[in-house]
């Protein structure tokens, strides 16, 4: 089943502007509930958005779009509106918190961080983090350190008040937001001891961070094509990760911590063990007919964005080839794709069932992704991956075949 374009979000300015400098739509999120959309619409704007989208967002399609929208489409949208962020600045990485919930599925605010509720992270041109209380659209108030863009921003999924940036000042820093009291002001500077490390071992520009979902590792991709794994624990690098041929650009890991891969303007995916350093799969993007432009010149396959779906069986990739594929773990080449332009991002919905995609020119498109109904072996597997790494798996007194498939060499 290729994907089906569900909606399109545009953002409201003249026309005129498009395709101008600095419209770009570097950065889709949703929040880890599903029930929030946060999206980096150009000229320093990013729109906050109550899910699932209404009549008044889409026009059209709705009602899909909510049958899609899983556990999301059971919140109240009379509580909750569309927010306008006034970044001051170009916006290119964006992040939700993921602090601990109360028994009865909101946010708690007296979680140790000290913060209120929802935060949403956006990382600016000129190097500053500022946060965002979402249910108000207020801002919290800024992180200062970097020197340059920050062009991603990761949260510790675990609901800990840690935040990771990614810089193209080559380095990433490690955010502790926990206090006991929020200081006055706009500006949150924080002294060496709440900024709790800057990661240096990248000679390039750094594109993307990406924290394990157990939170014991974080991976970093830059531009010296290779990528940097870190230990969550000591901060202090892993190992280095190298079989690229050019800058790599997007990371992510699975559901289950167990795999991590890794996106390249070499249009190729890799997909690694994180505790051996193997790779397992290599996914090579191969241009396609459909992308022959009317002067026949064959567009670029330089890959943009990579992400698992929330079951952890598929993967999203936009490429320069205006192409959207879904590529399913177990096949070398991918289960579906779409014709889309000039794609900068993508993002899975937390509950599944549908991908967003970010572009060049500001638009935030929407589409169908495929609904899996998880085998229990794979249930089995991810539930012990959870917990389990590839070394205690290999020491299990299992059959091989077991473990090979256990360690995802055999789906």
């Amino acid at each position: 089943e290729e994907p089906v374009l569900l909606a399109e979000l545009k953002p409201g300015r003249p026309q005129r502007y498009d395709w101008k400098s600095s419209c770009e739509t570097w950065s889709v999120a949703f929040s880890p509930d599903g029930a929030w959309f946060a999206w980096s619409q150009g000229h320093c704007v990013v729109k906050l958005i109550p899910w699932p989208l209404g009549e008044a967002e889409l026009g059209c399609k709705t009602s899909e779009l909510k049958s899609r929208g899983g556990k999301a489409e059971t919140r109240s949208r009379g509580a909750a509106k569309e927010k306008t962020l006034e970044c001051g600045q170009i916006v290119w990485g964006l992040a939700f918190s993921a602090w601990p919930a109360a028994e009865d599925g909101s946010t708690d605010p007296a979680c140790a961080v000290g913060l209120p509720c929802l935060v949403l992270a956006t990382g600016l041109n000129d190097g500053q983090i500022k946060l965002w209380e979402v249910q108000t659209g207020h801002l919290l108030f800024s992180l200062l350190g970097h020197q340059d863009v920050v062009r991603d921003l990761s949260f510790a999924p675990n609901g800990s008040p840690i935040l990771v940036s990614a810089s193209r000042d080559k380095t990433l820093r490690v955010w502790d937001l926990s206090r006991d009291e929020l200081p006055s002001g706009d500006t949150f500077l924080l002294s060496p001891g709440r900024q709790v490390q800057v990661l240096s071992g990248h000679v390039q520009w750094v594109y993307c961070c990406s924290i394990s979902p157990d939170c014991s590792m974080l991976c970093s991709a830059a531009g010296e094509k290779s990528a940097l794994l870190w230990s969550m624990r000591s901060y202090t690098l892993i190992r280095r990760l190298e079989g690229h041929q050019s800058s790599v650009v997007s990371c992510d890991f699975s559901p289950d911590s167990a795999l991590l891969v890794t996106a390249s303007y070499d249009a190729c995916v890799i997909m690694w063990d994180p505790y051996t350093g193997e790779q397992l799969r290599t996914l090579r993007h191969v241009p396609l007919h459909s992308t022959l432009d009317s002067s026949s010149e064959i567009h670029s396959c330089s890959l943009r964005s990579v992400c698992f779906s929330p079951e952890g069986l598929y993967l999203a990739t936009v490429a320069d080839d205006r192409l959207l594929r879904i590529w399913a773990l177990e096949l070398r080449s991918p289960v579906a794709f779409a014709p889309m332009t000039n794609g900068l991002c993508c993002m899975y919905f937390p509950h599944g069932g549908f991908i967003a995609t970010g572009t060049r020119d500001g638009h935030v498109q929407f589409w169908t992704a495929p609904r899996v109904l998880s085998s229990l072996k794979h249930l089995c597997r991810k539930a012990l991956r959870t917990f389990l790494t590839t070394y205690q798996v290999l020491a299990l007194p299992i059959p091989r075949k077991l473990k090979e498939f256990l360690t995802y060499r055999t789906f």
